[in-house]
């Protein structure tokens, strides 16, 4: 069943957990996680990235998306990831997203704020609006950034958001959810990631929305079953999904040439990895 971002985040944390939401370029990864979300009887968050949404198809995956959600035996929440485009933001909910970030963490502090408040008057009031408050290293779509080396990506480059500013940005943005940097980055991280747990409870005890960790793929589940304590409702995964569905195809597909170029077969690994993960995270982030 199709539901808010924010109702399904919240009813989380009263239960001490988090909700995983992952990022699905394609139909096949939407159909495995939302299956795995029925099988755990755990609600699911289902990510577009601002990239796909800026196309024709993949806005047909955003309505197809909001489809499997309207279907689905748990709740679902639709949501286009790290926008900074108005007019891509407007044309994801008209296709059938509930929910945007509205991510201005690399503009200067007043235009973070100015993007969330243009977001608002554009999408209304029904639309749930993320914020995200601190900038992270990394390239959402990439294991590492385009213009920084494999070597450098990591935590040594990630901005941390600064809590004095938390109180102010929330009340200015009136964002439902806020997404915060505390030593997450977007893709790979280089030795072991080192999340600033202080900073993330500072954070908490300055506002009551639900927080929002950006970056979690690597991070190991005994840090991340430490989330939900420190009020984050909405944990991103994006390179892990990806990596594992890479590797899986990359050693079937040799066997599913031979057997008659057998793509059905080699979907049926793509849903496995994907399922296979999901469950773990969805059983990670519940308590």
């Amino acid at each position: 069943m199709r539901t808010r971002l924010d109702h399904l985040v919240t009813s989380a944390l009263q239960q001490r957990s988090a909700v995983p939401a992952f990022t699905c370029y394609d139909f096949t990864t939407a159909l495995a996680v939302v299956a795995a979300a029925e099988e755990a009887g755990r609600g699911v968050i289902l990510l577009v990235a601002p990239k796909t949404a800026a196309t024709p198809n993949g806005l047909r995956l955003i309505g197809a998306l909001r489809g499997l959600a309207d279907a689905a035996a748990v709740p679902v929440a639709v949501q286009l990831d790290h926008a900074t485009d108005l007019q891509v933001m407007s044309d994801a909910v008209t296709a059938g997203a509930d929910s945007a970030l509205a991510d201005g963490s690399s503009l200067p502090y007043e235009d973070n704020i100015a993007l969330v408040l243009a977001a608002r008057r554009l999408l209304g009031p029904d639309v749930v609006l993320e914020a995200e408050l601190g900038g992270l290293a990394g390239d959402e779509d990439r294991a590492f950034s385009a213009d920084q080396p494999a070597d450098q990506a990591g935590v040594s480059v990630a901005g941390l958001t600064d809590s004095a500013q938390v109180e102010d940005f929330v009340s200015r943005t009136g964002a439902e959810l806020l997404a915060v940097a505390v030593g997450n980055v977007h893709g790979k991280y280089k030795g072991e990631p080192q999340l600033r747990w202080d900073v993330l409870q500072d954070i908490a005890v300055r506002t009551h929305l639900p927080l929002v960790l950006h970056g979690a793929s690597g991070i190991p589940a005994e840090e991340l079953v430490k989330a939900a304590a420190m009020n984050v409702g909405k944990v991103n995964f994006n390179t892990e999904l990806r990596t594992g569905v890479l590797a899986t195809l990359q050693e079937q597909l040799p066997a599913h040439r031979s057997d008659g170029e057998n793509l059905q077969g080699l979907l049926g690994h793509w849903n496995q990895s994907v399922g296979s993960f999901a469950s773990t995270t969805l059983a990670t982030l519940t308590r």
